[in-house]
């Protein structure tokens, strides 16, 4: 399944207070990018019957049912360096990736 860094765990919470309508944040995989499919996330105002959803206390991390597959086993991290900061997925399902690090090959 997919895995939370204790990093991400809290910037998705500081930023989801934001937005009061979002019941969650969800991770999602999309056609497109330099490699084929491209990451994406988006706070989500309902859940759908097909999504998978991961709930860490009352944080909910959405999944649809065509992206689950494809982040089975993929870690979030989020990263605050000097180059930037923002979150990043590690897939051990991509056989390749771009160099900006949001597009994959499955």
């Amino acid at each position: 399944m997919l895995t939370i860094s204790s990093e991400a765990e809290q910037k998705i919470r500081e930023v989801i207070q934001q937005e009061p309508e979002a019941v969650g944040l969800r991770i999602y995989v999309r056609g497109g990018g330099c490699h084929g499919y491209q990451y994406g996330m988006a706070f989500e105002a309902k859940i759908a019957e097909d999504d998978t959803v991961i709930e860490l206390g009352n944080l909910k991390i959405i999944m649809d049912s065509q992206s689950a597959p494809l982040l089975q086993g993929a870690e979030v991290e989020y990263l605050d360096s000097v180059q930037g900061s923002g979150f990043s997925i590690k897939n051990p399902q991509a056989k390749t990736t771009c160099g900006c690090g949001s597009s994959f090959s499955a």
